[in-house]
């Protein structure tokens, strides 16, 4: 299972974000994640919502294995409910 999550510096979100990647990281042999920071790698918002398929407001934007998942608060359920976050 691969994981991009597309953020920001400063991005309190991101931050939380990339916690709940190390920790799945750390627990799951089968989870890696690329942070890709958007200010670096000059991506817009537009760009990603080329890639997101509708208009993006918000960073992060969360993909697992390609499909979209959406920002932190879907990211961390969807890490809950599927791959045993919070459980070790």
């Amino acid at each position: 299972m691969f994981t991009v999550i597309f953020g920001r510096p400063g991005c309190p979100f991101c931050v939380r974000a990339k916690e709940v990647a190390d920790q799945l990281k750390a627990d799951r042999d089968d989870f890696d994640y690329r942070y890709v920071d958007i200010h670096a790698e000059g991506i817009s918002k537009a760009d990603l919502e080329k890639t997101v398929g509708k208009p993006v407001h918000t960073v992060p934007q969360i993909f697992v294995d390609e499909s979209h998942v959406g920002g932190f608060t879907e990211f961390e359920a969807y890490a809950k409910e599927n791959l045993g976050l919070y459980t070790a």
